[in-house]
């Protein structure tokens, strides 16, 4: 009877190994899936507004140039960490976040000029105006290099027209003077 029950023993343990492998199998193309690198990251942040004309004359005094800005919205209920994450044009004006924590649900605006960085703007102390009025393409990335998003707007040099990568999130977009949502 000894046998009987060790073979029995062998052969549930045999049964259940099977079973966890066929259920790993099952479960690790949806667990990859839905953790695709990129993926989740333009889930969590996302250019929500531009105001790429800065109201008013263009004069480059540091009032006017924060007048030009791109707003990042959180779109979950966690924190996100952004730091060394950037944000660029499409001639190469690359701004590096440094110290930034964008909280669940809240938006962080990034002005052009200089002024004193807080949890809701960012300044690139900048000293010239980075968004083209009549094209350009502001690109967000991680810390990795990764794309997160992008929104553009005018003509631009591939010869398109008002949208420029970055999905159906932003559908062609509504602007009203200089502003993009």
């Amino acid at each position: 009877m000894f046998v009987s029950v060790s073979v029995t023993v062998r052969r549930l343990s045999a049964a259940a190994a099977v079973a966890a492998a066929l259920v790993g199998a099952v479960a690790l193309p949806a667990a990859a899936a839905d953790h695709h690198p990129g993926r989740a990251d333009r889930a969590q942040v996302v250019i929500s507004a531009v105001q790429y004309d800065s109201p008013g004359r263009d004069d480059r005094s540091y009032r006017s140039l924060n007048k030009e800005w791109i707003d990042l919205t959180n779109t979950t209920r966690r924190a996100v960490n952004l730091d060394g994450w950037t944000l660029s044009d499409e001639d190469g004006h690359t701004y590096t976040f440094r110290h930034v924590r964008l909280d669940g649900r809240s938006t962080v605006r990034v002005h052009t000029g200089v002024g004193r960085d807080s949890r809701t703007d960012v300044y690139q102390d900048r000293r010239n105006y980075v968004w083209n009025n009549d094209h350009d393409t502001a690109t967000l990335r991680n810390e990795r290099g990764r794309f997160v998003d992008d929104e553009s707007w005018g003509h631009h040099r591939d010869g398109g027209d008002e949208r420029h990568g970055g999905g159906e999130r932003h559908g062609g977009g509504e602007r009203h003077g200089g502003v993009r949502r």
